[in-house]
């Protein structure tokens, strides 16, 4: 079973994005469940956010403790104790930061790509979440990208889910696709 978790605060799309991943894995034949966990119920406060993926149903219901994956929407939470906890030696990092780099230094990859601004660019709002799982996507190649573009267009309608379509595309170009793909295969994927 391949386990995510995705950090933010409140009002960057945490939630969304977490839904959003698992309604693509679904879209692509895959069982998943998508979930929040929230600490202070404001915009601002640090939110976590759950997604399974696996070939078979998912009967597990507790929150992801050991992901092999980590997507970090403020790049600030990168210094708050818990948010690197419990990943897996083999485990990588996605984070929104100013301009893309891999970091292989520590423990695990940390590959950084400029989400919020490419947001900005694309949607004219700050929320990073869309263009860090196109992203996310491209990395591991565990679902075409067309499967997050139907997964937008059962949420959003008219100008939004086009410009989104097209912050999907522009976010796919700043990683290397495939980067990821034996840590997912190696996850369960």
């Amino acid at each position: 079973m391949l386990e995510i978790r995705i950090h933010g605060r409140g009002g960057q799309g945490n939630v969304v994005a977490a839904y959003l991943l698992a309604s693509a894995a679904i879209d692509g034949g895959r069982y998943a469940q998508a979930f929040p966990a929230f600490g202070a119920e404001r915009r601002g406060a640090p939110v976590a956010a759950f997604v399974r993926i696996d070939e078979q149903p998912i009967r597990r219901r507790c929150q992801v403790r050991e992901p092999s994956f980590l997507i970090v929407q403020d790049p600030a939470l990168m210094e708050v104790p818990g948010t690197l906890s419990g990943i897996r030696s083999e485990g990588t990092v996605l984070v929104d930061g100013p301009a893309a780099g891999i970091d292989s230094s520590g423990n695990h990859e940390v590959i950084t790509m400029p989400a919020t601004r490419l947001a900005m660019e694309h949607i004219g709002r700050p929320v990073p979440n869309t263009a860090l799982l196109a992203a996310f996507i491209t990395l591991t190649d565990l679902m075409p990208l067309s499967a997050l573009t139907d997964a937008l267009a059962a949420r959003f309608k008219g100008a939004i889910l086009e410009k989104n379509r097209k912050l999907v595309e522009a976010a796919a170009t700043t990683v290397e696709a495939g980067r990821w793909r034996e840590v997912a295969h190696a996850a369960g994927a």
